[in-house]
């Protein structure tokens, strides 16, 4: 077994564990070991479905000290007029190039990839079978903690009969015969993504059937984009929910103005949606969604055979031309919440609501800057990650309790404003006090701030 030395141990070289320590090369000068399974960086990135693309803009994605974004908007397709959405490809190749040519250069980090961490600061290369064991003078990083699913190395959790054609979505591209028809497993972004792509390659809707458990509430695209000329949905749209989270009078009437208001969406306006993952469309690529009528909604799958599929509350038919698409696979898999910071040990959770990366920027700045476990676990409070409906209001009312916090530290608040992955500071920032129309949107911002924190505690006691 061979003796290593570090300052830190980080766990993972997926977007969680490049971000964290993109921060540390930028703020310290500690030096830092990176263990990784994948051959890569860029963690599910690497396995990915071939046309996946983020679902929300390039611009908040990646690590702190390299911009990922074009800066360009999309100008065909169902992102039309909003900024561009990095494919999976340009993401793993980020990642890659962000450690050739940033990480690897600065002699302070070496990288293990094609390696199993076992624990205890050990791990082991799967190529070489050679044994590693680490000192580590300040922490271990769990990086992988968030532990994100995809499809391709995801399990289903319902049987599938021999002769089925059953595939992950990742296989969907190598499709060489046109089957009769299409049978998509899950509502959630994965699902979305398969019934775009097929839609966009001329798949007739009526020749697609998707089976959604939950429908979910979607996020506006149009509320969360980088440019100033997006001032009023951008900023507009936080406002928004701040109004809608002050004056509701129960929780059915709070998504009523949610949705009223534009920022969150549905599939169906006679669906109830039970769910709230954080996914994010255009309102273009929910038209195009609608287009699909065949939507099954019997709960989840439990088993599929030749010629009928059981759901928990019913069955449909099917027939072995027909090819079954698995996205049943949830992003995120550990909901339970636990501190960031114990002793000797880092665990990068959420913040800021379903903004992991941007996270763990966040947490490793505290890191080097501020002392002590309970100061840092103070500015790090957990933000849920959402599941259920409700868990909008439980994730907006952890965020602002951050914020407040945040808000209290001149020198966090200057972090903020500069670091390239929290877009909405610099936007507010940037206003000048001649255009009226963006100050109004402020003042309104600054107004309803209070009454929106009250209400949702009121919300809460529902739930």
């Amino acid at each position: 077994m061979e003796n290593l030395k570090t300052d830190y141990l980080i766990i993972g070289s997926g977007a969680v564990g490049m971000a964290f320590a993109d921060t540390l090369l930028t703020e310290t000068k500690a030096t830092m070991i990176i263990v990784d399974r994948f051959p890569k960086p860029g963690g599910h990135w690497n396995v990915a479905y071939p046309f996946v693309k983020l679902h929300q803009p390039s611009a908040y994605y990646g690590v702190s000290s390299t911009e990922l974004s074009t800066g360009e908007k999309d100008k065909i397709g169902l992102n039309k007029g909003l900024y561009d959405l990095a494919s999976g490809a340009e993401v793993s190749a980020y990642f890659d190039l962000v450690m050739r040519q940033r990480f690897l250069p600065s002699r302070r980090v070496t990288y293990f990839p094609l390696c199993d961490y076992k624990g205890n600061g050990q791990f082991e290369s799967n190529l070489t079978g050679e044994s590693y064991e680490v000192e580590v003078e300040n922490k271990i990083v769990d990086a992988t903690y968030l532990n994100t699913s995809v499809p391709s190395t995801h399990t289903p959790n319902f049987s599938v009969e021999s002769g089925v054609q059953f595939m992950p979505i990742n296989d969907l591209p190598k499709i060489k015969k046109a089957p009769s028809r299409f049978v998509i497993v899950g509502g959630g972004k994965t699902g979305i993504d398969a019934c775009l792509w097929l839609l966009e390659n001329h798949v007739e809707p009526e020749k697609i059937t998707w089976i959604v458990s939950r429908d979910a509430w979607l996020v506006n695209r149009q509320n969360a984009q980088p440019g100033e000329e997006f001032f009023e949905y951008t900023i507009g749209g936080q406002v928004a929910q701040f109004e809608a989270a002050a004056k509701a009078e129960s929780i059915p009437d709070l998504f009523d103005r949610l949705e009223k208001a534009k920022v969150l969406l549905r599939l169906d306006p006679n669906v109830k949606p039970l769910m709230y993952h954080g996914a994010t469309v255009s309102e273009l690529e929910l038209e195009e969604l609608r287009r699909i009528k065949h939507i099954v909604r019997l709960g989840r799958v439990k088993s599929i055979g030749l010629n009928s599929i059981e759901l928990d509350t019913g069955t449909i038919d099917t027939n072995p031309n027909t090819v079954h698409v698995d996205c049943s696979a949830s992003a995120i898999t550990t909901l339970e919440m636990k501190p960031v910071f114990e002793d000797k040990l880092i665990t990068p959770q959420t913040v800021r609501s379903v903004q992991p990366v941007f996270s763990a920027a966040f947490i490793a700045h505290v890191e080097a800057t501020y002392e002590g476990t309970k100061k840092k676990n103070q500015l790090c409070g957990v933000v849920p990650l959402p599941n259920h409906d409700t868990d909008w209001i439980r994730a907006l009312v952890a965020l602002m309790m951050n914020q407040y916090t945040w808000n209290q530290d001149k020198d966090l608040k200057k972090w903020l404003l500069s670091n390239r992955l929290d877009g909405f500071g610099r936007l507010v920032a940037s206003v000048s006090k001649d255009d009226e129309a963006k100050m109004a949107i402020l003042q309104r911002f600054k107004e309803v701030v209070k009454p929106a924190m009250m209400n949702l505690n009121r919300l809460m006691t529902e739930i």
